[in-house]
């Protein structure tokens, strides 16, 4: 029951900050929309996406990986027949998204993951009780350098996304970004179209 609640605020907060990621007061980037055909233009939009999260925190962008590409393609195709959001064993961190309803794109899930920085407070270096924060410290960690991703379609024919960083987070042990302490902003990552949430899983 408490997995369920906590589903439902997460699906209410990100339904309610999709449309703030896309006012026009906001500084925003829209990433090429990417198809199954152009996976080239898929990397570049996973890439993008992490970036513009990382420099409205101004920190040094990350690079793409191609091992980091070729673990996350590995544990996705592992996770193939059931879509689970069950993390592999590798020694990087790990992000995983999944997304019913549709077609779900890179820029979607980074955007998905960025909205847990409500839920991490930089005073204590802690995610808020009962909420999960860590995809979000995991993309704006400072020392992480590189980063590599993977979407393919389970067999039920939802979304799955898994992106591998290098080095890996350390929350609990360090701020992901002292420079910018209590200096949060909005993320701007942008969709081009509005619309109601299908079911999402962080």
């Amino acid at each position: 029951m408490a997995n369920t609640t906590n589903l439902l605020h997460h699906l209410l907060f990100a339904t309610l900050l999709f449309p703030l990621l896309i006012s026009p007061s906001e500084s925003t980037v829209v990433p090429r929309r990417s198809t199954k055909s152009d996976p080239a233009a898929v990397d570049a939009e996973f890439l993008q996406c992490h970036n513009t999260v990382r420099a409205s925190h101004n920190l040094p962008p990350l690079s793409w990986s191609t091992e980091m590409v070729y673990y996350a393609k590995w544990w996705a195709n592992q996770r193939r027949a059931d879509c689970a959001l069950e993390h592999s064993a590798l020694n990087y961190g790990e992000n995983i998204f999944w997304g019913q309803g549709r077609e779900w794109t890179a820029t979607q899930a980074v955007a998905a993951w960025a909205a847990e920085k409500a839920y991490y407070d930089y005073a204590t270096n802690t995610c808020m009780s009962d909420r999960d924060c860590t995809h979000y410290t995991q993309m704006v960690w400072r020392t992480t350098t590189s980063v590599g991703c993977a979407k393919i379609k389970c067999l039920n024919e939802d979304t799955y996304v898994v992106c591998e960083y290098d080095p890996h987070a350390l929350v609990g042990m360090h701020s992901p970004n002292p420079q910018a302490r209590g200096l949060l902003a909005h993320a701007n990552v942008a969709f081009e179209e509005a619309e109601a949430m299908p079911t999402v899983h962080v």
